[in-house]
């Protein structure tokens, strides 16, 4: 049977109750599989359920709510930097009325089921046989000898069949999608990418950007009306999964929407057509294949809260980038200093191009691909929370980890982490309980990567900073890994979200710059006045600039031609405003042309 949902949040707060707890923050509702500790290990948010006592008479129980079919328990000790808490045994209970308790018996006796051996990995016990009832109740009869009675768990049961029960009905999730749900490992991935380009030939190519550590081809699927070639005027998107292998609903999403697109391109809806004669799109569901295959291997709740995290040589990809930010603020506060560094298209430093420097493969697959495609917008999909992260992600002040950076365009980035978290089903709602420590209700879902925790060399800072795309982080859920049975779920909680994503890659203003002749410049700078971030013209001389509604006023240079600029107008309706220029030649290029 699959887990009940104490991991994934289904079971509510209310439905998990103890014998006694340590404090507050140690309570029933904090014993969910694979939650963690905030740093300070506060009242409120601490790693697991703990005991205010030390005995056998201990217990944690959940309310299922109906009757339902229990097969098995998964348990891990407490998360915690400081202190070392865990069950080594214990016993399982059932009730109907939560009053007569039934314990699980074999031919000898009671069974006394053996618990963890450290806090973390997490350890199942199948039930001798399954048992219907309606509350479970775990009883820890021994712990780890210089800690505490702690324990994270899961609960695996089939819930029978009640119509007339009302929370079953209130928590019921169906969709109408014909899609494949199901986890695909790398093999099962290959073969729905090539259903999809049998299905959808016109329209979908399948390329690969290079390979992993271990030799796995990073496979990407192009969603366009000419697929294969820039299109002038087009703008480029992508979205991306699975930079952490063990993240595995990003990468399951990412499949189930390039099946989607394809059906309903063939079924002519409208909203997709459009998307799709208009956008060039690029979905790459598995950055991390290895650490994907160790995370599969494991399965989705046996995997604990970390196995195929990072890549074969243990390398975190989404913060192995080039540390722009450093250089470019250090440039800033140095006006003196002989070694400028432009706003945008920041070069990436010589020591991380050298063979020695530590970074992953996979990186420089990465960042090849983004310099190669003209990419205007990006999401990165993680998963183990629930919210969207916008740049930047590292804090300017060296001596803060938390603390809010804004980009010169934060507004722009604002709106484009509320359009994916306020089309989400649950991620902007106030109501909805926090996934470990950190409630983002106050910004509606979205949060500043900065005042959440400062990383260097962030993929989403590096693409600001190095190329023209504005990539964000998108936390699709709390389950890192849910079960195969919740993924028609998460599809719905997602689908809108990622529609709407895509579609803000039109939003802006977008043009070309030509000179007098009718030829395209590329590497033409793009300015807007007032915001300190340019962007840079494609080889055909064609650029899009993201930007919320307003009049601004636009500029454009390019070496040897003379400067220009014009006001150009952001409409609230969808769709970026054209705004061409052409630009004449200075006359000292001229000159240098007839000598």
């Amino acid at each position: 049977c699959p887990p009940l949902g104490l991991e994934t949040l289904k079971i509510t707060d209310f439905q998990l109750h103890a014998s006694t707890a340590k404090r507050y923050g140690l309570g029933a509702h904090r014993g969910r599989l694979n939650i963690q500790a905030g740093v300070n290990e506060n009242d409120f948010y601490d790693g697991a359920w703990c005991a205010g006592r030390n005995d056998p008479y201990q217990w944690i129980e959940v309310d299922a709510r109906r009757l339902t079919k229990f097969t098995g328990v998964i348990t891990q000790g407490r998360n915690s930097l400081w202190s070392s808490d865990w069950v080594t045994s214990y016993r399982v209970l059932v009730s109907n009325d939560s009053h007569a308790w039934t314990a699980v018996r074999n031919e000898s006796g009671d069974v006394v089921f053996e618990g963890n051996s450290e806090k973390e990995i997490p350890v199942l016990n199948m039930l001798p046989a399954p048992l219907v009832a309606r509350y479970i109740r775990i009883n820890p009869r021994s712990w780890f000898g210089e800690g505490s009675i702690c324990m994270r768990l899961e609960i695996l049961g089939c819930p029978l069949p009640d119509p007339n029960n009302y929370y079953h009905r209130r928590n019921e999730m169906t969709t109408t999608d014909n899609l494949d749900f199901k986890h695909h490992n790398y093999k099962e991935m290959r073969q729905l990418m090539k259903t999809v380009n049998r299905m959808c030939p016109n329209i979908t190519r399948i390329y690969n950007i290079g390979k992993s550590n271990q030799g796995l081809k990073l496979y990407a699927v192009e969603i366009s009306d000419n697929p294969g070639e820039h299109e002038v005027g087009e703008p480029e998107f992508r979205y991306i999964a699975g930079a952490h292998g063990n993240e595995v609903l990003g990468r399951e999403l990412i499949l189930l929407l390039m099946q989607f697109m394809c059906q309903e391109y063939l079924a002519g809806n409208p909203r997709i057509v459009h998307l799709v004669e208009d956008t060039r799109i690029h979905l790459l569901p598995s950055v991390n294949p290895d650490g994907y295959d160790k995370a599969y291997k494991a399965g989705s709740e046996l995997g604990g809260w970390s196995l195929g995290r990072w890549t074969q040589d243990g390398i975190d990809i989404n913060n192995n980038f080039p540390d722009l930010n450093s250089l470019l603020w250090e440039s800033e506060d140095q006006k003196k200093s002989k070694r400028k560094v432009p706003n945008h298209h920041i070069p990436i430093p010589d020591w991380y191009l050298s063979e020695n420097a530590t970074v992953a493969v996979e990186t420089r697959a990465i960042i090849a691909w983004m310099e190669k495609i003209p990419f205007v917008l990006g999401g990165n999909l993680q998963g183990g929370e629930l919210v969207v992260a916008y740049p930047y992600d590292m804090a300017r002040s060296a001596w803060k980890t938390q603390d809010y950076t804004a980009t010169p365009d934060d507004h722009v980035f604002r709106w484009l982490a509320y359009s994916y978290a306020s089309t989400h089903r649950l991620m902007a709602d106030a109501r909805r309980r926090a996934c470990h420590t950190q409630d983002f209700q106050k910004e509606d879902g979205t949060v500043n990567g900065a005042s959440w925790h400062t990383v260097a060399g962030s993929i989403n800072d590096f693409s600001y900073l190095h190329t023209n795309c504005f990539e964000l982080s998108i936390y699709v859920g709390c389950d890192k890994y849910p079960h195969e049975s919740e993924l028609p779920e998460e599809w719905e909680n997602n689908r809108e979200s990622l529609i709407v994503f895509m579609e803000q890659v039109h939003r802006g203003i977008k043009g070309i710059v030509r000179d007098v002749h009718g030829k395209g410049i590329p590497s033409a700078v793009i300015s807007v006045e007032g915001v300190n971030h340019d962007i840079r013209t494609g080889a055909d001389g064609d650029y899009w600039r993201l930007l919320n509604p307003g009049e601004y006023v636009v500029g454009v240079k390019a070496e040897g031609y003379a400067a220009a600029t014009k006001t150009c107008e952001v409409g609230y309706d969808m769709g970026a405003t054209q705004c061409d220029f052409t630009i004449s030649k200075t006359n000292l290029a001229r000159i240098k042309e007839i000598m």
